[in-house]
């Protein structure tokens, strides 16, 4: 059984600008994931991978995204998927540091797989799935 905790803010490279390799510095195997800090109206660059897909998250910020003619702005919270060949930008669009959670992988979805650990659990996961929380 293995596990880490950390924070972008705790990585070796969690000053200034740039990566954050979240999956080294975690033991990631599984996928490939970084953090990515832009400063203020920093343009990012045109890019495209050969094999494997990404899905973006703004944790801070706002980011622009270009991909196949349209612009779209994404704040806290947004999201973004990408196919691996297809072209895309992402910039900061805002006047703060622009923070980006990047997954990358390949190969497909593992389905679903996961498993209760205590079988009393299984009406609170019931009630979470269907809205209802208790509190």
């Amino acid at each position: 059984m293995g596990f880490t905790f950390g924070s972008l803010d705790d990585l070796a490279e969690g000053e200034g600008y740039g990566f954050r390799k979240v999956r080294r510095a975690l033991g990631v195997t599984a996928f490939g994931v970084n953090g990515l800090v832009y400063p203020a109206g920093y343009e990012g660059v045109w890019h495209y991978h050969d094999t494997q897909d990404e899905l973006y998250f703004v944790h801070a910020g706002t980011a622009r995204v270009e991909v196949d003619g349209e612009t779209r702005e994404l704040a806290p919270g947004g999201l973004f998927h990408c196919e691996s060949t297809t072209p895309r930008r992402l910039s900061n669009a805002g006047e703060e540091d622009l923070v980006l959670l990047v997954v990358g992988g390949k190969g497909g979805y593992v389905g679903r797989d996961g498993h209760l650990v205590n079988a009393e659990d299984l009406q609170k996961r019931i009630d979470l799935s269907q809205g209802r929380t208790g509190a």
